[in-house]
């Protein structure tokens, strides 16, 4: 396979049994580490979106910032990191969400954004949709409009598509993989 004709998913490297036995846990170090996976990974993420008005792009902890903080400056715009609880310097505004074995809170900085700012959430990969709904309620707490959601993986078996989905958002993902 030529280097001019690989998809994004070509880039994505597996590692079976992470971080425990069963996972399929989909690395996307690789995608990042390779200068024309990542242009093709960003240029692809944004493709949806050309024409619409962004303001910012929100990018949720921690793979999230890589590729958020890519599109952002592309789009010359902002970027507004949506952290894990108590990882954020400032005055911040929470949001508690369920994991497979518990409960997580995401945060943002309660000035991160205006009212009426139009954001695309972006983050590495959509599994069930837990931390993505919760930065979305974080985005929309804030008074701003989310245009669009944008993930590099969908892992579709885990549903969080159709929770997002379900939530009135426009889901944008790069590939797919079946298993998790």
């Amino acid at each position: 396979m030529q280097a001019n004709s690989k998809t994004v998913k070509d880039y994505v490297r597996t590692i079976v049994d992470f971080p425990k036995e069963g996972i399929m846990f989909r690395d996307v170090t690789t995608l990042f580490a390779d200068p024309r996976g990542l242009r093709l990974c960003v240029d692809q993420l944004l493709h949806p979106y050309a024409g619409h008005r962004i303001d910012k792009v929100a990018g949720l902890e921690a793979r999230g910032f890589i590729i958020g903080g890519a599109v952002a400056h592309q789009l010359s715009v902002g970027f507004v990191p949506i952290r894990k609880k108590g990882k954020l310097p400032g005055a911040t505004i929470s949001e508690e969400y369920t994991l497979e074995y518990g409960e997580a809170v995401m945060e943002v900085h309660d000035d991160a954004l205006a009212p009426g700012e139009k954001v695309l959430l972006v983050d590495d990969l959509l599994a069930t949709g837990g931390t993505a709904e919760a930065g979305l309620k974080l985005i929309e707490r804030l008074g701003a409009e989310i245009i669009g959601t944008a993930f590099v993986i969908d892992l579709p078996e885990l549903g969080g598509r159709t929770k997002l989905e379900a939530l009135g958002m426009d889901v944008h993902a790069l590939c797919a993989f079946d298993g998790h």
